[in-house]
C-alpha cells in the first residue's frame, strides 16, 4: 500500500471496486441496545477532475421510521481503502491507493427513510477518488473499494428505541451519469459505452467521444472495464447533462474504449471506431448527418485522424490538447502536414498554453495554422471554480461548453453543423 498521493502530480496523458462484501461494524455490547445489519451504497460523482465517493446510503428505511435530530456528523465514522485491481510487483507505482479515514460533514435522512453520511470531497482533495494511475502502464484503472462503516451511537426509532447496526454490508458504486451509460462490445470486440436521448422523436445527433491515454484497457493485464472513460473526467458526461441534451436537441453520445491508446496505431483504431458509428446509425435513431467528434490529448489525436481517413462522415471535430507532432526527437509526426491540410471537416481547436504534456505550439497551434478554415480557442491555464488544474487538462473547459468565438460557445456550433 502506498501512502496516498493525488494522480494530479502524475497523470497528464488522460485524464472503481470491490462490492458485495460484508464489513464488520460496531462490536457487540452485552446488554446494549438491538442490533441489526443493513447495507449501503457507494455513491459517487464524476468532478473535472475525476471520481470521487462522495456520500453512503445506508440503507435503513426497514428499521422503523428514524428520529432525524439523532443524527449528528458524530454518529457514524467511516474509513476508506483503495487498491489496485491487477497486481504489481514491488517497487511499482501506482498514485491514488490510499487507505485513511473520511470525514463526515454531515448525517440524514433522505425521502425513502434511509441514512445519508455526507463524506469531505472536492477538487484535489487527496482520498475518496475512485481511480488510481499506474505509472509503469500509463492506465487509470478503477481502484477495489473497501468501506467500513462504525457506529459510534446508537439511533433512534419511533418509540423511542435505540438500535445499533451490528454490521454493514457493502454494496455497489452508484453514479447515476455514469449509470445512464449502456454497455456494449462491437462485432469487432470493442467495448464502448452509449448514452441514449430521452423522449426525442426522429434521428437524432451523435456525438463520439475518444478519451485520454490514461483511460484504454491493459490487456497483458487482462484489465478492459469499460468504466474509466467515464470516471476519469466529464469529457462525456458533459453532452449528456440536461443542459447539453437541450442543446443538441437529444443527443447520443457514445465512448469507445481503446484496447490500448489511441496513437499506438490510429490507422488499425480507425476502422473499429467507424464499426461502432455504423452501428448506431443502423441500429439506433442516428441522424447520419449530424455526428461530432470530440477528443482529448490521444483523443484529440484520435479525432483529428478519423477526419483524415473518413472525411464524409462528420458534421464536426473537436480536438482537445491533440497531437500532431512526433513523439520523438527525428521521428515522423504523428498526423503529417499534407494530411492536416486536406481536412475538410469544421474544426474547433482547445488547449492551454500551460500545456506541459502536449506543447500546444508544435501540436494544436500548427494543427490549426494548416486545417482550413478551423477555429482556435488557446486559454492561458486551466482553472475552474477557483480550482486550478494541470495545464493538459483542457478538456475541463469543452465539458462544461466555456469555449466561445463571438458569442457562441463550442456546443452551439457542433450543434449546428451539419454534414
Amino acid at each position: 500500500m502506498t501512502m496516498p498521493i493525488s494522480r494530479r502530480a502524475a497523470l497528464a496523458a488522460g485524464a472503481g471496486v470491490a462490492a458485495g462484501l460484508t464489513i464488520p461494524g460496531a462490536a457487540a455490547r452485552a446488554g446494549g441496545p438491538p442490533r441489526t445489519g443493513v447495507g449501503f451504497t457507494l455513491n459517487a460523482q464524476t468532478l473535472d477532475g475525476g471520481e470521487q465517493i462522495t456520500s453512503l446510503t445506508l440503507h435503513t428505511a426497514r428499521l422503523g421510521r428514524i428520529d432525524p435530530g439523532g443524527l449528528t456528523a458524530g454518529t457514524f465514522s467511516v474509513h476508506a481503502t483503495a487498491t489496485s485491481p491487477i497486481p504489481l510487483a514491488p517497487g511499482e507505482l501506482i498514485f491514488s491507493e490510499y487507505d485513511l479515514d473520511r470525514t463526515v460533514t454531515a448525517a440524514r435522512l433522505d425521502r425513502r427513510g434511509d441514512i445519508v453520511l455526507e463524506l469531505s470531497h472536492a477538487e484535489g482533495q487527496v482520498g475518496g477518488g475512485t481511480l488510481g494511475y499506474i505509472v509503469s502502464r500509463g492506465r487509470n484503472v478503477r481502484l477495489d473499494l473497501v468501506y467500513t462503516i462504525t457506529q459510534n451511537s446508537p439511533i433512534t426509532v419511533r418509540g423511542g428505541r435505540p438500535v445499533t447496526i451490528s454490521r454493514f454490508e457493502q454494496g455497489r458504486l452508484s453514479n447515476p451519469e455514469v449509470d445512464a451509460f449502456s454497455y456494449h462490445r462491437s462485432r469487432s470486440g470493442m467495448k464502448y459505452r452509449l448514452y441514449s436521448p430521452k423522449h426525442h422523436r426522429g434521428r437524432r445527433p451523435l456525438v463520439v467521444w475518444l478519451h485520454g491515454g490514461g483511460e484504454g484497457a491493459s490487456l497483458p493485464d487482462g484489465y478492459y472495464d469499460n468504466e474509466t472513460t467515464l470516471r476519469a473526467n466529464r469529457g462525456a458526461l458533459g453532452f449528456a447533462t440536461p443542459e447539453g441534451q437541450r442543446i443538441f436537441g437529444g443527443a447520443y453520445v457514445v465512448a469507445p474504449q481503446s484496447t490500448s491508446y489511441w496513437m499506438e496505431d490510429g490507422d488499425r483504431f480507425a476502422p473499429l471506431i467507424r464499426e461502432i458509428i455504423g452501428d448506431l446509425v443502423r441500429k439506433r435513431r442516428v441522424d447520419p448527418a449530424r455526428i461530432s467528434v470530440v477528443g482529448c490529448s490521444n483523443g484529440g489525436y484520435m479525432s483529428m485522424k478519423m477526419t483524415t481517413v473518413y472525411p464524409r462522415l462528420f458534421a464536426s471535430s473537436v480536438p482537445i490538447c491533440g497531437v500532431v507532432a512526433s513523439l520523438q526527437a527525428g521521428a515522423p509526426p504523428l498526423i503529417p502536414d499534407p494530411e492536416l491540410a486536406r481536412i475538410s471537416t469544421p474544426t474547433w481547436l482547445v488547449t492551454s498554453l500551460d500545456d506541459d504534456t502536449v506543447p500546444p505550439q508544435p501540436n494544436t497551434v500548427h494543427a490549426h495554422e494548416l486545417i482550413p478554415n478551423s477555429l482556435l480557442t488557446l486559454y492561458d491555464q486551466v482553472v475552474w471554480n477557483g480550482h486550478r488544474f494541470p495545464g493538459h487538462w483542457s478538456w475541463i473547459y469543452v465539458a462544461r461548453n466555456d469555449p466561445s468565438i463571438d458569442g457562441t460557445h463550442i456546443w452551439q456550433w457542433m450543434a449546428a453543423r451539419r454534414r
